[in-house]
């Protein structure tokens, strides 16, 4: 299986989705940082977080998928949301937690 076909079937197949630098627990960078904590503060306790740095073939193919330059990236019920900056303003805007309810 590629990595392309590993990464569509980790986001397509949970709900929510957060490939970090690091794990949850200790996050490699504020951004990743950041992001665990709008899922925290969302009250977001299921969601599958992979850690980019562990895999350097993830780390690669997850810019790919996305087409996005950065990590973490968050993925719900298969979509891609954006990074930290997005997810703040999506958190601030009350959007996020509506996009979670349906997760």
């Amino acid at each position: 299986m590629s990595v392309q076909e590993t990464i569509h079937q980790t986001v397509t197949g949970n709900p929510v989705v957060l490939y970090m630098k690091g794990t949850p627990e200790a996050p490699q960078c504020g951004f990743s940082a950041t992001a665990v904590q709008i899922l925290k503060v969302l009250h977001v306790e299921n969601y599958v977080a992979i850690n980019a740095l562990a895999d350097p073939e993830i780390r690669q193919g997850i810019k790919d998928y996305a087409n996005w330059p950065t990590i973490p990236q968050l993925y719900i019920n298969g979509e891609f949301i954006g990074g930290c900056d997005i997810m703040k303003e999506m958190y601030q805007s009350g959007e996020l937690a509506a996009l979670l309810k349906g997760a």
